[in-house]
C-alpha cells in the first residue's frame, strides 16, 4: 500500500512539475508575441496610411495616434515607424511614384486584388515565406487560418501577401442610403418605394411637385468597377463571371453593363441628372447637393460621426431621411436583387522587394503588436473619458470630440485595416449601433439592423456574390487597364447623354473600340486562365440560385 501511495505521489509530482512546465513555456510563447526583443541597431519602417482630406481631421500621417504607436511600439523594439499619405481617391498614381523612385514603402496594401497583383507582377513586392512570418506574427497568422484566407496569398505560385479579415463580408451593412422621406411624404408616400416603377413614379412627382428639378444630380462611372450586379441573369453564367466580373476594368461590352447604362440614359433623358454630371470626377459635388437639398439621396460608408450627416440637417434641420435598401429588384426583371459582396478579407497586406531582413521582420513585429487585443482596443476607441465612454454592456461609445487625441476617419480605421476592414463591438446589432451616425435627429440604428437582415438573406439565397480572384498575374490587364479606364469614362458619359434613339448604335460602336484598346486581351487571358484553374469558383448556392 505504501508503495502505491508512493507511486501515486510521484505520479503526481510529475504531473505537477509537467503542468508548470507547460505554464512556463505558455508563458515565454506569450512573452515572444508580447515582448520580442529589441532590434540592437534601429530599423525604419514606412506604413502607408489613406488621406481622404477631410476637414476637420488631422494629419494621417503625423498626429496624436501616430505618434502613440512610435511610444509604445517602435520605442520599445527599437524601430522607427513612419507613416506615408496615400490619397484615397488616386492610390495606383501615388504608389507608382513611390515605386519609381525606389520608395516603396516597406508594407504596401490595398483592397483591390488587381492592384497588389499588378505590384507583385511588377516587382514591387518581396516574395516571403508564411513559416517566417508565423514565427514573427503567430496571432495574425493564427486569423488567416481561422478566416480560410491562406488560398489567396500566392499568386503564379509565390507567396506575396497576407490579408486581414472583413467581418460580415458576405453583406454591405456598412454602406448606407438615404433618401428623401419628407418628399416621398409631400408627393403621397408613406414608404420607401418598393421597386423601380414606383420608384419612377415617385421621382416624377417630386419634380412635378417643384422640390427639386434634377434629383438623381450627378451619377457618374468614374471608376473602373461597374456597378452592375444588380443588372446581371440569375444564376449567373460563372465562365462570364469569371471574365467579365472585376474592380480593375470595367466590363464595357458585358450585357449587364449594357442595361445598366441603358437604365441611366432612360434616367437622363427624363431629366433626373444634372446635365454637367461628368464634371463631378471626386464626387464631391453630388455630396454637396445631397446637402444642400437638392437631390433626392446619397449613400456613403457608416461610423459614429458622418460629417456630411450632420451638415445635411444644419442646412435642412426639418428634413426626413430614410434608408433606401438596394436589395429590392423591378417589375420588368431588367434590375434583380443581387448584391457585391466583399472579399472574403480585407487588405491584402505585401511588403517592398526592397526591404531588409530586418525591416520584414519589424513590419511583421508591428502588425503581430497591433493586433494584440489591448492594442487594437485603444487604436480604434483612444482614450476613456475623452474620447470614449463605456456603456451598461462595457463597450465602448464613442463621444464627439476634437481635440488633440482625436481619433481620424472611422475611428482610425485607415491605420487599424491591416488587422480588420472595419471595427467590431460584440454582436452584429452592438456592432452597427457603434458605427451609427451620432449627434443627428433621427435614429437609424434599428432600420441599419433591418438592412443588415435583409442583406443577409440575399447572400443566404445565393445572391450575393464578389468578383474572381486570379492565381496569376493577368498581363493584359496590367498593361490596359490606364487606358481602358480612361475610355470607360468618356463612352459611359457619352452613352448616359445619347440623344434618343442613338444608345444602341453608339454602345456598338464604343464596345469595338473598347475591346480593340486591350479589352478583348484581357478577357481571353483571364478566360485561360479559369480553364486552367487559377481563378476562384463560384459557390455552388450561387450557382444554384434562382429568381
Amino acid at each position: 500500500m505504501k508503495k502505491l501511495v508512493s507511486l501515486l505521489l510521484c505520479i503526481v509530482l510529475c504531473l505537477t512539475a509537467m503542468s508548470f512546465a507547460a505554464a512556463e513555456d505558455g508563458e515565454a510563447q506569450k512573452a515572444a508575441i508580447y515582448d520580442v526583443a529589441p532590434f540592437a541597431e534601429n530599423v525604419t519602417i514606412t506604413v502607408p496610411v489613406y488621406d481622404r482630406s477631410k476637414q476637420g481631421y488631422p494629419a494621417v500621417d503625423d498626429n496624436y495616434w501616430t505618434k502613440w504607436v512610435q511610444q509604445n511600439f517602435g520605442d520599445k523594439y527599437n524601430i522607427t515607424v513612419k507613416y506615408i499619405a496615400i490619397p484615397r481617391g488616386d492610390v495606383m498614381t501615388k504608389y507608382s511614384m513611390l515605386i519609381s523612385g525606389d520608395d516603396t514603402p516597406t508594407i504596401l496594401m490595398e483592397y483591390d486584388y488587381p492592384k497588389v497583383a499588378q505590384w507583385a507582377n511588377d516587382g514591387a513586392m518581396a516574395e516571403i515565406s508564411l513559416d517566417e512570418f508565423k514565427a514573427v506574427a503567430p496571432t495574425y497568422y493564427q486569423a488567416m487560418v481561422e478566416h480560410n484566407q491562406l488560398a489567396y496569398t500566392d499568386i503564379n505560385g509565390k507567396t506575396y501577401f497576407v490579408l486581414s479579415e472583413r467581418p460580415y463580408y458576405d453583406t454591405t451593412y456598412t454602406y448606407v442610403t438615404f433618401c428623401r422621406m419628407d418628399w416621398l411624404r409631400q408627393v403621397g408616400y408613406d414608404h420607401v418605394p418598393a421597386n423601380y416603377a414606383e420608384f419612377c413614379e415617385a421621382i416624377q412627382k417630386i419634380v412635378d411637385a417643384g422640390l427639386t428639378k434634377q434629383p438623381l444630380g450627378r451619377r457618374l462611372f468614374d471608376s473602373a468597377y461597374a456597378q452592375n450586379f444588380a443588372y446581371r441573369d440569375i444564376p449567373v453564367d460563372e465562365t462570364e463571371w469569371a471574365i467579365y466580373s472585376s474592380l480593375g476594368t470595367a466590363s464595357l461590352s458585358w450585357e449587364p453593363t449594357r442595361r445598366m447604362l441603358k437604365r441611366a440614359n432612360d434616367e437622363y433623358l427624363k431629366g433626373w441628372y444634372s446635365t454637367e454630371f461628368e464634371l463631378d470626377a471626386d464626387g464631391s459635388q453630388e455630396k454637396t447637393d445631397f446637402i444642400n437639398g437638392v437631390t433626392f439621396s446619397y449613400g456613403n460608408y457608416m461610423s459614429a460621426d458622418v460629417d456630411w450627416l450632420k451638415a445635411f440637417y444644419e442646412k435642412n434641420p426639418n428634413a426626413e431621411l430614410a434608408i433606401v435598401s438596394n436589395y429590392q429588384g423591378d417589375e420588368e426583371g431588367v434590375f434583380e436583387a443581387q448584391i457585391r459582396a466583399d472579399n472574403p478579407f480585407g487588405m491584402i497586406v505585401g511588403f517592398s522587394s526592397l526591404a531588409t531582413p530586418d525591416q520584414l521582420k519589424a513590419a511583421w513585429m508591428y502588425m503581430e503588436w497591433l493586433m494584440q487585443p489591448e492594442n487594437l482596443f485603444v487604436m480604434e476607441n483612444g482614450i476613456q473619458g475623452v474620447t470614449y465612454e463605456l456603456d451598461a454592456d462595457g463597450l465602448p461609445v464613442m463621444l464627439d470630440y476634437s481635440g488633440e487625441e482625436m481619433l481620424n476617419h472611422n475611428n482610425n480605421i485607415d491605420m487599424t485595416c491591416i488587422i480588420h476592414a472595419s471595427k467590431k463591438r460584440g454582436t452584429i446589432e452592438q456592432t452597427i449601433a457603434a458605427i451609427t451616425p451620432k449627434g443627428v435627429p433621427q435614429d437609424f440604428t434599428q432600420a441599419i439592423i433591418d438592412n443588415f437582415y435583409a442583406l443577409k438573406g440575399l447572400s443566404e439565397a445565393g445572391k450575393a456574390y464578389t468578383d474572381p480572384i486570379f492565381a496569376v498575374a493577368i498581363e493584359a490587364e496590367s498593361e490596359n487597364n490606364g487606358t481602358l479606364l480612361s475610355l470607360w469614362k468618356e463612352y459611359s458619359t457619352k452613352l448616359i447623354k445619347a440623344e434618343e434613339g442613338q444608345f444602341d448604335a453608339l454602345y456598338t460602336e464604343f464596345c469595338e473600340k473598347y475591346l480593340a484598346a486591350g479589352y478583348q486581351d484581357i478577357l481571353d487571358e483571364r478566360l485561360e486562365a479559369f480553364n486552367a484553374g487559377n481563378t476562384t469558383k463560384l459557390p455552388e448556392n450561387i450557382k444554384n440560385a434562382v429568381k
